[in-house]
C-alpha cells in the first residue's frame, strides 16, 4: 500500500499540469468541437423548432443555396470582404510605413490608430449609424452648412448600404493592422536599410523592393485574421443596418441567427453555419500549415 502511494504521489508531481489541465481542455474540446459535429449532424436533418435526429440527406444544402437570402448574403460577403480586406492593408501599410520614420508624437498617433480597435463592432456600428443617418450626420451638417444640394444617404440606400459596412469595418480594423506592419518593419534589421540607401537607393525603392516584400509573412497574417472577422461579421451588421434597408446587407451569419431563431429552421441555420465553418477553415487552414511547415525547416 505504501509503495502504491509513493508511486501515484510520484507520478502525480511528474504529470500534475497535465492532471490540471484535463477537464478544462475535456471541456474545451466537448463544447467547441462537440457542438460543432453535432451542428454538422443537424444540418442533414430535417429540424425545425427542435432538432430531429432522423436523417434527411443533403436536402438542407439543396434548399440554402436555393434560398434567395443566403444568395444575396453570399454576394455581400465577398463584397464586404474584398473591399473590407483591400483597404485595411492599404491604409495599415501606409500608416506603419508613416510611424516607422521615428516621427515626433509617434506613441501618441499610435494610440489614436489602435483606439478604434479597443471599442467593440456594436459600439462601432453604432457610432456610424449615427454619423451616416441622412437626417443626423453627414449629410445633414453639410445642408446646414449651405450645401442644400448635397446627398449621402448610403445607408438608407440599397445599392449603397453594403459600403457603409466597409466604412465602419475599415475604420475599426485598419489601425490593427497598422500595427502588424509596424512590428513587422520595425523587426528587420537597419543594416538592411543602411546598405540599401549606401547603394543609392531612395525611401521609395528601399520600401517598396526591399521592405515591403519582406513583410510577406505580415501579409499572409493580416489576411487570415480580416478574412476570419468578415465571416462572422454578425454584430457590427445589427448595429449598423440590421441588414437592411430591406435585406440589402444581409450577411451569413444574420443569416444563419434569423434563420434559427426568426424562422425556426434548426436544420437550414445548421447547413448555413457549416457553410461558413468551411470557408474559415479553408483560410486558417492553409495558414497552419504553412506555419508548422516553416518551423521544420527552421
Amino acid at each position: 500500500m505504501a509503495f502504491f502511494l509513493f508511486f501515484m504521489f510520484r507520478w502525480l508531481e511528474k504529470n500534475l499540469p497535465k492532471v490540471v489541465l484535463a477537464p478544462a481542455v475535456g471541456l474545451i474540446s466537448w463544447f467547441i468541437y462537440g457542438f460543432i459535429l453535432w451542428t454538422f449532424y443537424i444540418s442533414f436533418t430535417n429540424s425545425k423548432i427542435l432538432p430531429k435526429y432522423e436523417l434527411w440527406g443533403v436536402g438542407q444544402y439543396v434548399k440554402l443555396w436555393k434560398t434567395h437570402k443566403w444568395l444575396i448574403a453570399v454576394d455581400n460577403l465577398l463584397i464586404f470582404t474584398v473591399l473590407f480586406l483591400v483597404i485595411c492593408i492599404v491604409i495599415g501599410v501606409i500608416l506603419a510605413i508613416f510611424l516607422d520614420q521615428k516621427i515626433r508624437a509617434e506613441g501618441v498617433l499610435r494610440t489614436i490608430y489602435l483606439y478604434p480597435m479597443a471599442l467593440s463592432f456594436i459600439v462601432t456600428g453604432t457610432a456610424w449609424k449615427w454619423i451616416l443617418n441622412p437626417t443626423l450626420g453627414i449629410q445633414k451638417l453639410f445642408i446646414d452648412m449651405g450645401f442644400e444640394n448635397f446627398t449621402f444617404d448610403w445607408l438608407v440606400n440599397r445599392e449603397m448600404a453594403i459600403y457603409t459596412i466597409v466604412i465602419a469595418g475599415v475604420w475599426q480594423s485598419s489601425g490593427f493592422v497598422m500595427a502588424l506592419f509596424l512590428a513587422g518593419l520595425r523587426s528587420i534589421e537597419d543594416e538592411i536599410v543602411k546598405a540599401a540607401k549606401i547603394d543609392g537607393a531612395n525611401l521609395f525603392t528601399v520600401y517598396w523592393k526591399i521592405l515591403i516584400p519582406m513583410m510577406r509573412p505580415v501579409f499572409f497574417t493580416s489576411f487570415v485574421i480580416l478574412v476570419h472577422i468578415s465571416i462572422k461579421s454578425y454584430d457590427l451588421i445589427v448595429a449598423l443596418t440590421q441588414g437592411g434597408p430591406g435585406i440589402s446587407t444581409t450577411m451569413p451569419a444574420l443569416f444563419m441567427t434569423q434563420t434559427a431563431f426568426h424562422k425556426s429552421q434548426v436544420a437550414l441555420s445548421a447547413a448555413s453555419a457549416i457553410m461558413m465553418f468551411m470557408a474559415v477553415a479553408a483560410v486558417i487552414i492553409p495558414y497552419l500549415y504553412s506555419e508548422l511547415r516553416r518551423e521544420n525547416v527552421s
